[in-house]
């Protein structure tokens, strides 16, 4: 991902229009949408000639880049304001411009998200439906779930819900229960790792998290223990998932008794979590090809 954002700051600078709304859509977490998407189409489909239909590519297409403008433009549109004590706005990402051309773009990448609700059943309708809203009011009044101890981490099962999309797309039918819920634990332990880094901007914006309230150390454990119910949920479904999730209770653990910066290891997750996509992706890909 560090090769992919070059490339864009070469092809797209940051003083651009195009430049800037590929940043704010923080092109390093694209596949956190995305993947769950391919992951739910490839375990959906009968086929390959399933992965490469219309829908399924469209589906994909929206949650790699459209669908991350959305949510995270939403998030810095009512961020603004504390987004000023966040360090991470200087370097890795970029401070929202209040300019009204973002707010189009992303009020059109909302917009093309409802478009595909005519092509999809019920079941991905409902998911879309979902999506949408959580990814609105995850940041914005008058839920803002972001700023409320728990519901931060639960609201952020949004990001299972892509993967839910693309499977009822093909398969007409929801995943998986125990699919669902594995995936829906994995993202709410991944979300509040994710605030550990700004327990300290948020404590001085007056903003209350799951993080803020339980402090680094018990954000670390309550991470743990969250991946390891997902590892566990995954295993009853397939032993093999389980002990790939369970990499991540690990994971947690070894940086919570390190001497590594936990602002250091948030940035190698897009990294592992590429891989342990792309080893679910590659396991389902095996099951259509020599499986069948």
């Amino acid at each position: 991902m560090g090769a992919l954002t070059s490339r864009l700051a070469a092809l797209a600078p940051a003083d651009t229009s195009v430049g800037y709304l590929l940043r704010l859509s923080r092109p390093r977490f694209w596949l956190y949408l995305a993947g769950p998407a391919a992951v739910g189409a490839v375990y959906a489909a009968d086929g390959t000639a399933d992965l490469v239909a219309p829908l399924a590519v469209g589906l994909f297409a929206y949650f790699l880049v459209p669908a991350n403008v959305f949510l995270y433009g939403v998030n810095d549109v009512f961020d603004a304001d504390i987004d000023t004590e966040n360090p991470k706005k200087e370097d890795r990402e970029v401070r929202y411009r209040g300019s009204r051309g973002v707010l189009v773009a992303v009020v059109a990448s909302g917009a093309l998200g409802a478009a595909f609700f005519p092509l999809l059943p019920p079941a991905g309708g409902a998911a879309m439906v979902a999506f949408l809203a959580l990814a609105v009011e995850y940041s914005a009044p008058p839920l803002r779930f972001k700023t409320t101890p728990l519901l931060d981490s639960l609201s952020n099962g949004l990001y299972i819900l892509p993967g839910v999309v693309a499977y009822a797309a093909i398969a007409g039918a929801v995943p998986p229960a125990l699919a669902v819920a594995g995936g829906w634990l994995w993202t709410m332990a991944m979300h509040t790792f994710s605030a550990i880094p700004d327990i300290e901007p948020d404590r001085r914006a007056g903003i209350e998290t799951t993080a803020t309230v339980l402090g680094e150390s018990r954000t670390y454990a309550y991470c743990a223990v969250v991946w390891a119910l997902s590892a566990i949920v995954f295993g009853l479904l397939d032993p093999r998932l389980g002990a790939l999730i369970a990499v991540y209770p690990l994971f947690t653990a070894w940086v919570a008794r390190s001497s590594v910066a936990v602002d250091r290891a948030y940035w190698w997750f897009p990294v592992l979590n590429t891989v342990v996509g792309a080893l679910l992706t590659m396991g389902g890909l095996w099951r259509l090809t020599y499986a069948a």
